[in-house]
C-alpha cells in the first residue's frame, strides 16, 4: 500500500506543473487566439518544428542503427577510439560550439536552414543513440544473424529484415529522445535561425510573450507551453510500452 501511495504522490508532483499551466492558459482563452495570429501564424512555427523533429529523428535513427550495428558486430582499427570520440561529444558544453557550428553551416550553405538545424540536433543525439543501439545489437544472440546468413540472406538483408525488428524497442527509445530534444530545444534555433518565417515553436513562443519594458505575458506563455507539450504527451503515452522495453531489454547493458 505504501508503494502505491508513494507512486501516487510522485504522479501528482510531476503532473501538477502541467495542470497548473493548463489552468493559467485557459483563464483567458484569448491567449490561444492571439498566439494563433502572431507573426507568421502558429501553424507555420508548428510545421517548422515538426519538419526539424522528423528530419532529426530520421537522421538519428539511420546513423545510430548503422553505426551501432557496425560497432557491435565488426572489428576494425580504431574501433574503441572512434566510439569514445563519439561519446566525448557529451563532454563538450552545448552552448560553446553553436557559434562555430553557425560558421560551419555558412560554409556549407545551410545557414538559417531547417536542414542545417536538424543536422546539428542529429550530432548532439549521436552519443546517446549510438550507445543505445550498440548495446541493443550486442544483446542479440549472434546465432540469430548466423541463421539468417545460412538461409541465404546477405549481411545487409539480415540487418534490415531481422535485426532491426529485434531491436525495435531501442529504436523507438532513440527516436523518442531525438524527437523530444529537437521539438523542445530553444537555444540552438535561436542561434542558428535568423528568419522569422523559419522559427520553431520554442523561439516563437518566447518572442510572442515578450512585451515592452521586458514584461512577460504569462498567460500566453503557458498557452504556448500547452501547445508544445501536447505532441510530446501523446507520443510518450502511445510509445510508453516500447520505451520501457527499450531500457529494460538490454539496451543499457555494459
Amino acid at each position: 500500500m505504501s508503494r502505491y501511495l508513494t507512486l501516487s504522490a510522485l504522479a501528482v508532483l510531476f503532473l501538477f506543473p502541467l495542470v497548473w499551466s493548463g489552468y493559467v492558459s485557459l483563464e483567458e482563452p484569448s491567449n490561444y487566439l492571439e498566439m494563433a495570429r502572431f507573426g507568421e501564424g502558429i501553424d507555420t512555427y508548428a510545421t517548422n518544428s515538426l519538419l526539424v523533429a522528423v528530419m532529426t529523428v530520421g537522421g538519428t535513427l539511420i546513423v545510430s542503427a548503422l553505426g551501432g550495428y557496425g560497432f557491435a558486430r565488426f572489428d576494425f582499427p580504431g574501433k574503441n577510439l572512434l566510439f569514445l570520440a563519439t561519446l566525448a561529444i557529451l563532454m563538450v558544453p552545448y552552448a560553446t560550439i553553436l557559434i562555430p557550428l553557425y560558421v560551419l553551416l555558412g560554409y556549407l550553405g545551410l545557414q538559417n536552414s531547417l536542414v542545417g538545424l536538424s543536422l546539428v540536433f542529429v550530432m548532439f543525439q549521436l552519443p546517446f543513440a549510438l550507445f543505445m543501439m550498440r548495446n541493443a545489437f550486442e544483446a542479440l544472440p549472434r546465432e540469430l544473424e548466423e541463421a539468417a546468413l545460412v538461409d541465404g540472406c546477405g549481411t545487409f538483408r539480415a540487418f534490415w529484415r531481422i535485426l532491426l525488428h529485434a531491436v525495435r524497442p531501442a529504436l523507438i527509445t532513440v527516436g523518442l529522445f531525438a524527437f523530444l530534444a529537437s521539438w523542445n530545444d530553444f537555444f540552438a534555433p535561436l542561434i542558428l535561425l535568423n528568419d522569422g518565417s523559419s522559427f520553431t515553436l520554442p523561439v516563437a513562443v518566447v518572442s510572442m510573450t515578450q512585451h515592452s519594458f521586458g514584461a512577460i505575458d504569462y498567460g500566453m506563455l503557458q498557452a504556448g507551453v500547452m501547445v508544445m507539450a501536447f505532441p510530446c504527451l501523446i507520443l510518450f503515452i502511445v510509445l510508453q510500452r516500447h520505451y520501457v522495453r527499450g531500457f529494460m531489454s538490454g539496451a543499457l547493458r555494459g
